[in-house]
């Protein structure tokens, strides 16, 4: 019998991995994994000790009947006055326990010190938020209102029932009563009225399928392994082939589903990629053989590792005449990830999108893994789950993608999705077909929310369609204070201006854009992460959609530039931006949007200089001219002397003078420059001062490109 792994082994004795493995190490056989390879010797003996376990179980099986046919009624009377006598054994065992426990508690109790327990009766400590109402510190004291009032006034504060005191007050208060304040801490507004999820039990859960996201670097075939999993095309539809936006799809393999997260590769995309991360079970890292590991393949690394996934090598490409999968994997090992057949855990699967070499192999290693993490999710209850991608289609309305992650989502419910609320209208899969329902692990588009939420929000299902308007509500309320408490000043040309005149810090305001909510954030962050101490990128205005009248009023009013991700603007929005001069970009490829800010960031940027030398001379002799000056006969021993440029005299190594070059004359014209091994007289700008034998050195300040 040739090498077998673990699964293979338990696939033939029809047992579950758990058990095998346990079984191995038993015998003292090294098992880590359900990928572990065993040898002949120990695959024969786990072969022949569960043939005779097998052999064993029927004898034992047979006997039992046999002795249960053949027991009379006198040998069960007979047991009987056994088991009772051994039940009083036991009785008396258990109150000469209990006895001994009673006096040790005792002793135990006599010791201890009277002093602790009116410590912890006075003084107690309570929460109240960060600036209570004088109602609520009344409630929170348990006093009467009128009492706390009468204190505040005694403070000098005059302060009715429903007015709010500052949290400082409300402590001083609560010290006169031996009453420790603090601040509340923090919950958030959808786990304080949905609450924590509660943990189902063991007989409402089902299994569910396993929700795989497909992670790597830019161009190393990720959606095109997608694409021969699934046989269709996502690329094709990507502005440069690359993938823009975040998918989710369903595959079935052997009538097990699998759902699978295509997550863009580009480093803008590394919010959408973490995302990606915390909402799966198993990540696929797909890293190209003939390129290896590169820096989003790190990131990827660390966001799987971040969210605890586990993690599947696929090494594409392997059609490539310059395919080294070895290479990979030692470079894989420097992330703490070790192949498999090199000793370690991780599985690393050869494959070829273009060939469909190794698609199978991948697939039963996927479902392998899920098969161990045992997936299991309570589909009879409210669903939540996650906002994968949301958009605003025109003839639709807001168009959001969501992966159910428990319970079940109906045509009909109420669901709240941060400042976002609705009924769901209608549900699609991802094969574009009507649904009325979603279980978990399963990503559908869903139509009926009130505006495009942000993708990577929780969504609930809430009691009715007027709490779950009560939620989205109290969330605009909050972000609204967040953002007044964040914006620093507001967006004006006057402000703007005097900022730049007064050589305080520039800004570039700029209003973007984009067709889905996960393309606003990426390019968000792109442009952000270009400001420096010199100019600062301030992204006034991020929106979903084509671009408006009022995106341009918004634009003109705080001198801003609009960036279109994937959007049109309006003919009359366009109109009025030629007029008011706006300045709008469209763009495909985030790419191409980061190259053109940082020019411009550039062009608003201070130029830099730096010393160019050109040449060096020695003075040879010196000529006296009324009205011009010493002229200085010198000799170019390198470079080249040019008109205009500055000059250096250096004697003994001491700079003796540092300034303009007047004039350059040969013989007695004027030449625009002199090169080395030639003769030339030199006048220096207000300074005549000049011996023979000095040293002169030509250089001119060149402007520097940022």
């Amino acid at each position: 019998m040739p090498k077998v792994r673990i699964y293979e082994l338990a696939k033939i004795l029809k047992i579950e991995n758990k058990e095998l493995i346990e079984k191995l190490r038993e015998l003292g056989i090294e098992a880590k994994s359900h990928m572990s390879v065993l040898t002949e010797e120990d695959a024969e003996v786990v072969m022949e000790m569960f043939g005779n376990q097998f052999s064993q179980q029927k004898q034992i099986q047979t006997a039992e009947k046999k002795e249960i046919i053949e027991e009379t009624e006198e040998e069960f009377l007979e047991k009987q006055p056994k088991q009772k006598i051994k039940k009083q054994e036991n009785q008396n065992e258990k109150k000469g326990k209990n006895k001994k426990e009673k006096q040790s508690q005792k002793q135990q109790q006599k010791p201890q010190p009277e002093v602790t327990q009116p410590v912890q009766e006075d003084v107690s400590v309570k929460y109240i938020g960060e600036n209570p109402t004088v109602k609520e510190v009344a409630e929170v004291l348990e006093k009467n209102a009128a009492e706390i009032v009468k204190c505040l006034m005694k403070k000098g504060i005059m302060a009715g029932i429903n007015q709010t005191i500052d949290f400082d007050t409300a402590v001083a208060i609560a010290e006169q009563y031996d009453v420790i304040l603090e601040k509340e801490p923090e919950k958030d507004i959808m786990e304080e009225i949905f609450g924590e999820e509660e943990q189902d039990e063991e007989k409402d859960l089902v299994e569910r399928p396993p929700v795989v996201v497909v992670m790597g670097h830019v161009d190393h075939g990720k959606t095109s392994l997608l694409d021969s999993i699934r046989h269709s095309s996502v690329t094709s539809n990507e502005a440069g082939g690359i993938t823009q936006h975040i998918g989710a799809y369903t595959v079935q393999i052997d009538g097990k589903p699998i759902t699978f997260l295509d997550t863009p590769g580009h480093e803008a995309f590394t919010a959408m990629r973490m995302r990606g991360a915390q909402i799966t079970d198993i990540a696929v890292l797909v890293v190209a053989a003939d390129d290896g590991v590169m820096p989003q393949t790190i990131e990827a690394i660390n966001h799987a590792k971040a969210a605890e996934v586990d993690i599947i090598v696929a090494i594409n490409k392997m059609d490539k005449p310059s395919a080294n999968p070895e290479r990979v994997k030692q470079e894989l090992t420097e992330y703490g990830l070790l192949a498999e057949d090199w000793g370690g855990d991780t599985i690393c699967v050869p494959v070829s999108a273009v060939n469909k070499e190794g698609i199978d192999q991948l697939l039963e290693m996927i479902i392998l893994v899920a098969e161990m993490k045992e997936l299991r999710a309570n589909p009879n209850k409210k669903a939540r789950g996650a906002i994968v991608e949301a958009q605003l289609d025109k003839g639709r309305g807001t168009v959001a993608t969501v992966l159910v992650q428990s319970g079940t989502l109906h045509v009909g419910d109420p669901v709240v999705a941060g400042s976002a609320y609705g009924k769901i209208r209608a549900m699609t899969d991802d094969k574009g077909r009507r649904v009325k329902k979603a279980g978990p692990s399963t990503p559908v588009e869903v139509l009926g929310l009130s505006q495009v939420p942000t993708a990577g929000d929780s969504f609930y299902v809430a009691d009715n369609e007027k709490q779950a308007r009560q939620v989205a509500e109290s969330i605009i309320a909050k972000n609204r204070e967040n953002l007044i408490k964040d914006t620093p000043q507001k967006v004006s040309l006057d402000d703007l201006f005097t900022q730049i005149q007064s050589g305080n810090v520039k800004d570039l305001n700029i209003v973007v854009k984009a067709d889905v909510q996960g393309s606003v954030e990426a390019v968000r962050q792109s442009l952000e992460r270009l400001s420096n101490e010199e100019v600062r990128i301030r992204i006034i205005h991020g929106g979903v959609g084509t671009i408006t009248e009022s995106d341009v009023m918004l634009a003109s009013a705080s001198n801003a530039i609009i960036i279109g991700f994937n959007v049109r603007p309006e003919p009359a929005a366009k109109l009025f931006a030629d007029e008011e001069k706006v300045d709008v970009r469209l763009y495909r490829v985030i790419y191409n949007a980061i190259e053109d800010i940082t020019a411009a960031m550039k062009g608003m940027l201070d130029p830099v200089y730096e010393e160019k030398v050109l040449g060096h001379a020695e003075v040879r002799q010196l000529f006296k001219a009324s009205g011009v000056g010493t002229i200085a006969g010198s000799y170019v021993l390198d470079g080249k002397f040019e008109r205009n440029c500055q000059a250096r005299i250096t004697r003994d190594g001491i700079v003796i003078f540092e300034g303009d070059l007047e004039s350059l004359k040969r013989f007695k014209d004027d030449v625009k420059e002199v090169a080395a091994g030639y003769e030339c007289g030199l006048v220096f700008k207000k300074f005549n001062d000049i011996k023979e034998g000095d040293m002169v050195e030509a250089f001119k300040m060149v402007e520097v490109p940022r």
